[in-house]
């Protein structure tokens, strides 16, 4: 059982999901149905779990009911797609910005400040999007990760019996295993 900053016991729905895809689509109609996205929680990356917990775990149901297990917040595919997208646009926007600045300041003509610009640009796109692989990389090597201790592990945090019921039938619809409710 997790517990909130007040120190109150929190009730939470659990579930194990054997595909990114089922838990995105458990996900998305958790969302739908009136839950925040706060009340949405994963398990950590291997290396915190064994970091916070002092020892390694082979699966994840071994963790599902620790109140100690360090949790992540949700991050959906949308927003780490936006992340990429920043990664690559930023470095891209400044570099162009900067070598047509530079060309303007030195008084060459337009088409220096242009191809300045524009060879700048690429190069920071390039930087950008080899910034934004890592981000992506990232994700997927924490979801493989996680697979490969027997699936990904959502908490639902719930209010009452009618949000415990909700959060179960979800999950369940949505092909998870051992789902059920702790705290």
């Amino acid at each position: 059982m997790k517990r909130d900053v007040d120190k109150k016991p929190v009730r939470e729905a659990v579930a194990v999901f054997e595909t990114a895809e089922t838990l995105q689509a458990a996900i998305d109609e958790l969302l739908i149905s009136g839950f925040n996205r706060a009340e949405l929680s994963l398990l950590a990356g291997e290396h915190a779990v064994e970091e916070k917990l002092g020892h390694h775990y082979t699966k994840v149901e071994e963790l599902e009911d620790d109140p100690d297990v360090p949790t992540a917040a949700f991050v959906s595919p949308e927003s780490i797609g936006d992340a990429e997208g920043a990664l690559i646009g930023g470095p891209m926007y400044i570099a162009a910005c900067t070598a047509a600045g530079i060309a303007v300041a030195v008084g060459g003509p337009l088409t220096t400040v242009i191809t300045a610009g524009a060879l700048a640009g690429g190069a920071g796109a390039v930087i950008g999007g080899v910034l934004a692989s890592m981000v992506g990389k990232h994700h997927a090597d924490y979801l493989h990760e996680q697979l490969e201790h027997g699936g990904l592990l959502l908490w639902v945090r719930t209010v009452d019996r009618e949000h415990e019921k909700r959060a179960t039938d979800i999950l369940s619809k949505h092909s998870a295993h051992d789902v059920h409710v702790h705290g």
